[in-house]
């Protein structure tokens, strides 16, 4: 079995023998950011956007990383060379470091690490479905390791014949805990929420898609009700169709046109050849 390293306050080490103290505040209170961008072929993809994203998220919650940009992406670079693995998933994680009394924020822990990741095709066919939520996020622009809700609501979607949940605040459409939330309208308007969600990368890349009519909006959650399409956006689940939101069928059931539009045009914007 091949060997897989880490990076720990700028160390690497295997990743077997990475270590933090328990003391650490992401362990005594869940206090920590984390990002994760993905690497095919060995290049990291849109990384740009996801150091914008980290260190904003790090700023916001008074944590700092203690290196610059520039030698973040040299350590990045340097574990991706050591394990040599082709198409990756990469976790950069920022804790709140080892307090004092468990409470006041120490000097931090920056934690990197690699997985290997396959792209699997068959998964945009597949689609998901999704059971709505009353839920909205703590600090919804920050990217926490606060998962504390997604976890819990586990039983609940099964429950429901859902693969995943999708977050509303009284009657407005949020996001869900791992990717955001795009519905296609019936004159092929896409819209996503605007407000109270995390900026996701490919959100953003979405966004910019000048071929499509793409707007961010305050969608309510009778907009559903005469949805033509749905989709959820990630870093790691690219674009997926939402088939299914609390067992009502959407669209036709099947990954509709503008979402297969979309979707190939993201892939063709990471370099995914399918």
């Amino acid at each position: 079995m091949k060997n897989i390293y880490a990076i720990i306050n700028g160390a690497l080490v295997l990743e077997t023998e990475a270590k933090i103290l328990i003391s650490d505040l992401s362990i005594q209170r869940g206090y920590g950011v984390f990002d994760y961008f993905r690497t095919i072929n060995r290049q990291p993809v849109f990384l740009a956007d996801h150091l914008d994203r980290l260190y904003q998220s790090v700023a916001k919650i008074n944590l700092t990383i203690g290196m610059d940009r520039t030698e973040l992406t040299e350590m990045l670079q340097q574990l991706i060379e050591k394990n040599n693995l082709p198409d990756t998933g990469i976790k950069i994680t920022l804790t709140g470091g080892y307090s004092e009394d468990g409470y006041t924020v120490a000097k931090p822990n920056l934690l990197i690490t690699q997985t290997a990741y396959s792209f699997d095709k068959e998964d945009f066919a597949k689609g998901t479905r999704l059971v709505t939520y009353n839920h909205q996020r703590q600090m919804p622009e920050v990217k926490t390791i606060d998962y504390l809700q997604a976890i819990c609501l586990q039983p609940f979607i099964k429950e429901n014949d859902a693969d995943d949940v999708l977050y509303y605040d009284q009657t407005e459409i949020r996001e869900c805990p791992r990717a955001n939330f795009f519905v296609v309208t019936g004159n092929d308007e896409v819209l996503t929420p605007s407000k109270k969600v995390l900026r996701g990368i490919t959100r953003k890349k979405i966004l910019h898609f000048a071929e499509f009519n793409v707007k961010e909006t305050v969608i309510d959650l009778h907009t559903l009700q005469n949805a033509k399409e749905a989709f959820i956006t990630s870093t790691s689940k690219n674009v997926l169709p939402v088939l299914k939101i609390d067992g009502n069928t959407i669209g036709n059931g099947i990954p509709g046109e503008i979402t297969t539009k979309i979707y190939h045009r993201l892939l063709a914007t990471k370099g995914i050849v399918i």
